[in-house]
This record gives C-alpha cells, structure tokens and sequence, in this order.
C-alpha cells in the first residue's frame, strides 16, 4: 500500500512537472531577474545619473520643480531616489475640465541632485521581467489566473517529490559526474533540496498573494456583488478635502520627512502625495517605502495638513490577519533585502529554474533511451526536445536580445519600449523554428552558443553606445551599472562553457558507439555528462 501511494506520487510528480515545467521555467527564470529590476532599469536607463542619497534635498528640488511647473495641478506625486532607484520621480495630475472626470497624468523624471530634467530613453527595463513572471504579457486577469495555476501545479510537484524521495537527505549528499541520466537525477535532487525551503516559501507564499482572486467565497458571501466595498475598507484611501479655492501657500515639504518617520519608529518616505496644492486646503501625504521591513504594508502612511504642516492623521497598525499576509507578500517580493540576501534570493532562484530545467531533461532522456536502438524518435518526443530547447536555450538567448534592443534601438523611435519587448518574443520565437529545424544536440549547441556571445558582448555593446562603460562604473563605484555588465560577463561564460561540454558529450558518444548501429543524431538527454 505505501508504495502504491509513493508510486502514484512519483507519477503525479512527473506529470504535473512536464505538463507546466516550460512554463515554470519561464515563470522562475523571470522570476528571479525581478529581484534586480531596479538595477536593470538603472542600465536599461543609463541616463538617469546615480548620486549620494540626500532625501531632504532631492524632496525640496521636486517642490520647486512642481512650484515651477504644475502650480494648479490637482494632485502631486513625488517618487523618492534610494539606493536602487537612482531617479527622482514628479508627476501631476491636471484639474478636470467636467465634474466626475479624471485630469490628464504627467510623469518626469528629475537628477536627483540638480533638479533637471532628465530626457531618458524609453524603456520597459526590469519592470517588463516583473510583470511577465506573473501576467505572462497576456491580458487582465488571464495571465495572472494561468500563472496562479502554475503555482499551484509546483507546489503539487514540490510536495510529490518530498514523498517520493524517500531518501531525500542521502540524494542531497550524492552527485555523480559524468554518469549520463544518473547525474541528471543526482542535479536535480541536489538543487531541490538544497533551496527546499525557497522554493516551499516562494510557492505558496505566491498563491497567499493572489488568494482573493482564487479563493472569493468569502468575499462575496459577505459582500456580494459588491466586491470593490471588500477593497474599500480591506485598503482604506486617505480623504481629500475639496479645494476651497483661497489661495495659500504650500509647506516645505522636505522637514515633514522627519515628522514622518518618527510616527514609524525610524522607518523611510517612499512616496509622497501633495492634494490641492496652492490652495488652503492642501494636504500631504507620506507613504512608508516598502523596503523598510518584511511585513508589507502599502497602506502606511502619514498626513499631514499642506499649509501648517501639522499631523492630522495616520493610518492604524494592521490587522493580524494581514500582517500575515503581508509578511508572506514581502517575502515573495524581497524589497527589504539588502545586497548580499537579495543575491542570496537571485542565487536561490536560479536553483529553482535549474530544478524545473533538470526534471524536462531527465523525463525526456529516460523515454528517448527507449528508441535509442531503432534512431527514430516519436513524434510527441521531439516534441518535447523542440519545446525543451526553446524554451531553457531560446528564452536565455532572448533576453540577452532585451537587452541588445535597449542599446540599438534609436532613442527616439516612437514605442521604443514595446519593441524592446518585441525583440525579445521574436528571439523567442525564432528559437522554436531553430529548434524544429535543427537536430536536437546542434540545436541545443548553437543557442546556447548564441546566448553565451550575446551576453559575453553586451559590456562591450554597452561601452560602444553609452559612456557608461566598465572603465567609468568601476572607478565610480557604480555597482548598479558595473554589476549589470559584470554580471552579463559571467553569464556568457556560464553558457559557453555549458555549449562547449555539451558539444564535447556529443563527440564522445559518436566515438563509443558500435559501428554495426546505424548512425543516428545523438540528443542532449542521451550523451550529456
């Protein structure tokens, strides 16, 4: 009866992992470069100059510049350089011109130091790789709905495969080289559980993120259609008082930040918002970055009265219930991670995304030994071996073409941004008709080759199109630039050398084999070592 169980366990594992393991892949390897999106937006947007983080005077420079610019605006935002984001962020929102309608948006970005304008390329940056590792560029809710489910599908194979090892802490301590599919196997189990407890964490801690949506019974058992009422007091806004129209003038805005973080016990402005400024009745409000502590509370904040610069409110401590579920949300997210946990994060994640990748290659070796002795693979095989190769060679090739698109693209091309995006599906899409035309082991060669010289070239490309090369970054200690391309550089070398095993496994095969078998393409899952 137990091994009934572990043995249906075992094929619910393997099922479940093939059937959404190229989505996964996608998912995780996505995934994982979100943790730097701030640092790839700062090289997607090399304009925008990094400077010693001084809030107070980067706060009083956006006061003029919006003074200046948008005195009669409804509504100012302001957006607050860090460590990470080196931008000063303004934007404003006109009056309506009819009661009930919306005022135009404006968005700019200033130096952080002098206040100008900074004219940046456009640029999805690391924001395109946030927002496709769970809406999949597919539209709303559906992306979000398939990436849930995908979620849902590895926390299946997570737990199948914690009761299907059942000597899981011996795997753990086994690895043996060049042993063919039993290295593959050992791989696989050593990257699963060495990072056993990010993946638990990051896989259900994704599922809490998007519970109201997968789980409403509740919702609407007590609100019914009214859904948005849940919302309303699950996320309270603060009031904004009707302009009186009596001209005032508006508070300096760069000492509340004091008054701000002392209501938080020392925690940092992220955000701040400016209602009817000019006017007498103008408030402030102050919104607590999101990288102060793990439990995420985006609706912290203090107001403040826009004229006196009085406290005339705060929003209360959460409730239990969602702390908890804030404190899983910023676990997921990772914004209170300094550098060395948030590598520690990227580390893991790539671990996972070797996981997902490792158990496509051994289901697909086992079942091509199976017709190793007649050269012909199944169709629902190569199948498979296509989808395998476009979807792990093909996607990392593809983002080193993001990021090529972001340094050739003329700077004043109109939608520049959604052709970096672009660029990148039609990589993708070209390593699928690569891998179909292709035998699998050469197919597998030349993307990782391709991806190994994009990436190894992009510091170079970098200094060639940008002023902003490793010669300059270093000696600066920009190590948001610098580490992009030094990291780029690793990469490069990374897959060349995994092409360059790959390419000799092949050989070696070729050598081995009897000379009365007919001669057939030997595939990636047959000959690796």
């Amino acid at each position: 009866m137990k091994e009934g169980f572990r043995q249906a366990m075992a094929w619910l594992h393997t099922w479940t992992g093939l059937i959404f393991g190229w989505l996964l892949f996608a998912i995780f390897l996505t995934g994982t470069l979100a943790y730097f999106k701030d640092e790839i937006s700062h090289w997607m947007q090399p304009e925008i100059t990094a400077h010693p983080l001084n809030a107070e005077k980067s706060l009083a420079l956006a006061q003029q510049y919006l003074q200046q610019q948008a005195p009669d605006a409804s509504r100012w935002i302001i957006g607050l350089p860090d460590a990470r984001d080196p931008g000063l962020s303004v934007g404003w929102q006109q009056v309506p011109a009819k009661p009930g309608e919306r005022g135009a948006f404006t968005r700019k970005t200033l130096d952080a130091q002098t206040g100008a304008e900074v004219q940046a390329r456009e640029s999805m940056g690391g924001e395109f790789f946030y927002r496709f590792h769970f809406q999949l560029q597919m539209p709303y809710p559906w992306g979000r709905w398939l990436s849930t489910i995908a979620a849902m599908v590895m926390f299946v194979a997570l737990i199948t495969g914690i009761i299907t090892h059942k000597k899981i802490f011996k795997d753990f301590f086994t690895f043996r080289p060049r042993k063919g599919q039993r290295s593959w196997l050992d791989g696989h189990n050593v990257v699963g559980v060495l990072v056993l407890p990010f993946h638990l964490m990051i896989t259900y801690s994704s599922l809490v993120i998007f519970m109201s949506m997968v789980m409403p019974a509740s919702i609407l058992a007590s609100y019914g259609n009214n859904v948005r009422a849940f919302y309303d007091e699950v996320f309270p806004a603060s009031n904004i008082p009707e302009r009186a129209n009596q001209p005032a003038t508006l508070a300096p805005l760069a000492p509340l930040l004091l008054a701000a973080s002392e209501q938080w016990s020392g925690g940092h402005v992220g955000r701040i918002s400016v209602n009817n400024p000019g006017d007498a009745n103008a408030s402030v409000v102050m919104s607590r970055a999101g990288s102060d502590r793990v439990v995420n509370d985006s609706g912290s904040a203090v107001t403040f009265n826009g004229v006196s610069g009085q406290v005339i409110g705060s929003v209360p401590d959460q409730p239990m219930a969602m702390a908890v579920a804030g404190s899983f949300y910023g676990l997921h997210m990772g914004h209170f991670a300094g550098p060395v946990l948030r590598w520690l994060y990227f580390i893991c994640g790539l671990a996972g995304t070797a996981m997902i990748g490792t158990g496509l290659v051994i289901w697909l070796g086992k079942r091509q030994l199976k017709h190793a002795k007649t050269g012909v693979m199944p169709f629902e095989l190569r199948l498979v071996e296509v989808l395998n190769i476009a979807s792990m060679a093909g996607l990392v090739a593809a983002v080193a073409v993001f990021f090529w698109a972001n340094r050739l693209l003329p700077v004043s091309l109109a939608g520049r941004d959604d052709w970096e995006v672009n660029a990148f599906f039609i990589a993708w899409g070209l390593s699928v008709l690569h891998a179909i035309l292709r035998p699998g082991r050469k197919a597998w060669v030349e993307q990782l080759s391709l991806g190994a010289a994009l990436f190894v070239a992009v510091p170079v490309l970098n200094g060639l199109t940008t002023p902003y090369h490793l010669g300059v970054t270093v000696p600066e200690g920009d190590w948001a630039l610098a580490g992009f391309d030094l990291t780029c550089l690793g990469s490069g070398i990374f897959l060349a050398w995994v092409a360059r095993k790959m390419q000799r496994a092949g050989h070696t095969v070729n050598v081995k084999k009897p000379a009365r078998e007919k001669a057939r393409p030997i595939t990636l899952e047959q000959g690796a070592n």
